[in-house]
């Protein structure tokens, strides 16, 4: 019984251990990783930052920062959208606007990014992006 006992502890403690995360051994590297060029559509997101920050339209939820634009820097960023959209299904209708989102939605807009195209023909967009915790201080 014994050997048993002991038999199920050893194979419980060496199923723990295979399933826990490598820990890197020394301190943290403070090397930063190589980067690459950015796609095309990097240039959206840029122009419509450098628009909201110009004007200000920065706001703050929890820690995260929307950046909001309008102008030619939206409607380039939702025209860009257009295909990307409709390849995952994340268009969509209400508030008298058409919505093209970088991601499907989960619940509602809140930290994704998006543009819209009103009824008149007026475009926006919201940018999001996650200070984290540095944030709230």
């Amino acid at each position: 019984m014994r050997m048993m006992l002991a038999a199920v502890a050893a194979t419980l403690s060496l199923a723990a251990c295979a399933s826990t995360p490598d820990l890197p051994a020394g301190p943290p590297s403070l090397v930063e990783g190589m980067g690459s060029a950015p796609p095309a559509q990097a240039k959206f997101y840029t122009d419509c930052i450098v628009f909201a920050a110009a004007r200000g339209n920065v706001d703050r939820v929890g820690n995260t920062l929307r950046y909001r634009c309008g102008g030619a820097p939206a409607q380039a960023f939702y025209e860009g959208l257009a295909a990307f959209s409709a390849e995952i299904a994340s268009e969509y209708q209400g508030e008298g606007r058409t919505y093209r989102v970088t991601q499907k939605i989960q619940r509602d807009l809140g930290g994704v990014d998006f543009c819209f195209r009103d009824a008149a023909g007026v475009y926006g967009c919201t940018v999001v992006l996650n200070v984290g915790p540095y944030l709230a201080k």
